[in-house]
C-alpha cells in the first residue's frame, strides 16, 4: 500500500518536473498559443468594450461630477450632454467616449452603431498621480499644493444582444405537439 502511494506521488511529481524543464521561450510560445485559442473560441462572443484615459490633469472629485451625469445613459444622449456641459472634465470624457465607440466598431465590424443601441455600462474615475508643489506663505513658510490627476475608465455595451449564428432548424410543421 505504501509502495502504491509512493508511485502515485512520483507520477504526480513528474508532470511538474517536466514543466520546470521546459525552456522559458517554449513556455512563452505555449502561453501565446493558449491565448490565441481562447481568442478564437471567444470570437462569437462580443460583449462590453473598454476605453481608458490616464493622467488627466483634473482632480478626481471634479471629474466624478461629470461622470455621474452620463452614467447609464445611451451613447447619443451622453455625447449631447457632454458637448454642452461647461465643466472642465466634459471634454476629456467626450473624447474618451468617442474612443470607446470606435473600439466597439472595431470589435463588431459586422454591426452598425445605430442598430446596436449602445449605452454607458460603467464609468469610473480613479485617482492618478499627484504632483506636489510648494507655494510661498507668510513669514518664510511654504504651503504644500497637491496638483491631482485622475484615470478614467469607460465601458460601453449594446442593449441589443448579438444574434447567434446558429439558427433553430426545427420549423412549426416539424414539431409533433402542433399536430392537432
Amino acid at each position: 500500500m505504501a509502495e502504491q502511494e509512493t508511485l502515485e506521488k512520483t507520477q504526480e511529481a513528474s508532470p511538474e518536473s517536466n514543466k520546470r524543464k521546459v525552456k522559458k521561450s517554449v513556455r512563452i510560445a505555449q502561453m501565446k498559443e493558449e491565448k490565441r485559442e481562447r481568442r478564437e473560441q471567444m470570437a462569437g462572443f462580443r460583449g462590453a468594450v473598454k476605453a481608458h484615459l490616464k493622467n488627466v490633469p483634473t482632480s478626481p472629485r471634479k471629474m466624478r461630477l461629470v461622470a455621474d451625469l452620463v452614467r447609464g445613459q445611451k451613447v447619443d444622449r451622453a455625447l449631447n450632454i457632454l458637448r454642452f456641459e461647461a465643466k472642465v472634465g466634459s471634454s476629456y470624457i467626450e473624447k474618451l467616449l468617442l474612443s470607446a465607440i470606435s473600439n466597439w466598431e472595431n470589435e463588431n465590424e459586422d454591426r452598425k452603431v445605430e442598430d446596436a443601441d449602445l449605452y454607458i455600462k460603467e464609468i469610473f474615475i480613479d485617482g492618478g498621480r499627484m504632483l506636489k508643489r510648494l507655494r510661498p506663505a507668510p513669514q518664510g513658510r511654504g504651503h504644500r499644493i497637491r496638483k491631482r490627476s485622475n484615470h478614467i475608465t469607460i465601458v460601453i455595451d449594446s442593449l441589443n444582444p448579438v444574434e447567434s449564428n446558429e439558427e433553430d432548424t426545427t420549423s412549426e410543421n416539424d414539431n409533433p405537439e402542433n399536430d392537432n
